[in-house]
């Protein structure tokens, strides 16, 4: 798990390869056995692989998702907020499971910001998502995660370098 830690990067590049159906069906399982508060699982995952809704999701926001464009898969992490009072934080826990089964298979991975995020000057980036996937107004979308298979190699952040002062004793 710490080699895990140490090698995994927000990655924004990808090949143009897709992804193996067995790798996906591998990230569905590590989302679903993602920990909830009382284990509730308010979460709800939706796989994209359509290059199309692919492209159209990279406009979620002003910016920061548009390279989600060039990723093999995306996904797309909401709750149906009325079934947790702790979505936020059990689909924020969901999302970096997915990262870290994702670097464990060999995948680069960028989380995208979608909760209290701006596709345009009047609509939410949630809003707009919802509209591109025909989601039902009960879902709350918390972020989407891109995947695929690396086209930039971007090294550790060196042990030296992590912020060791932030740890209250």
């Amino acid at each position: 798990m710490l080699d895990i830690l140490r090698e995994r990067r927000s990655i924004r590049r990808y090949k143009d390869r897709e992804i193996e159906t067995e790798k996906i069906n591998l990230l569905k399982e590590a989302a679903l056995r993602s920990p909830s508060s009382r284990g509730i699982n308010s979460w709800r995952f939706l796989f994209v692989t359509d290059k199309t809704n692919l492209e159209e999701l990279s406009r979620a926001k002003e910016s920061g998702s548009s390279f989600l464009k060039g990723a093999s898969l995306g996904v797309v992490v909401c709750a149906a907020q009325e079934e947790s009072d702790v979505w936020v934080e059990d689909c924020s826990i969901a999302s970096i499971i997915l990262q870290l089964a994702g670097q464990s298979l060999g995948l680069g991975s960028c989380w995208i910001q979608i909760r209290k995020r701006m596709h345009s000057s009047n609509l939410t980036s949630e809003d707009y998502i919802k509209r591109v996937l025909s989601l039902p107004e009960n879902l709350s979308v918390l972020s989407m995660i891109a995947f695929g298979y690396p086209d930039e190699d971007k090294r550790p952040v060196p042990k030296e370098q992590l912020e060791y002062e932030k740890i209250l004793i």
